[in-house]
């Protein structure tokens, strides 16, 4: 049974995104086998590597991390943006009926 604080979360890579890359070439130029063999890996990985970053090099997996890094930092800001926006209203709502003369109007 997995551990609750593990549930869902992948198991980090032993290589780097670059270093995978690297050995997806070099699988381009030899048999699969023999460079899951060379690098300590099962050729099923090599095959899930491949299905992952296809016909990337290295400079586009370093691009691919600045942009997902970008992204992750543009989805926190907007994340805090619309946040901000509902407290706003709400503040905006609770003002409205705490005014003085609409109290006595109501009442």
């Amino acid at each position: 049974m997995a551990h609750p604080a593990t549930e869902g979360v992948m198991k980090k890579s032993r290589y780097s995104d670059e270093q995978i890359v690297r050995i997806l070439r070099e699988a381009d130029r030899d048999s699969i086998a023999d460079v899951a063999k060379r690098n300590g890996v099962s050729e099923a990985s090599i095959y899930a590597w491949r299905k992952r970053f296809g016909e990337m090099v290295s400079d586009d997996v370093k691009r691919l991390k600045a942009l997902e890094a970008e992204n992750a930092r543009l989805k926190k800001l907007v994340a805090d943006r619309d946040l901000e926006i509902e407290v706003m209203k709400e503040i905006a709502t609770k003002n409205v009926w705490s005014a003085p003369a609409l109290q006595a109007s109501v009442v």
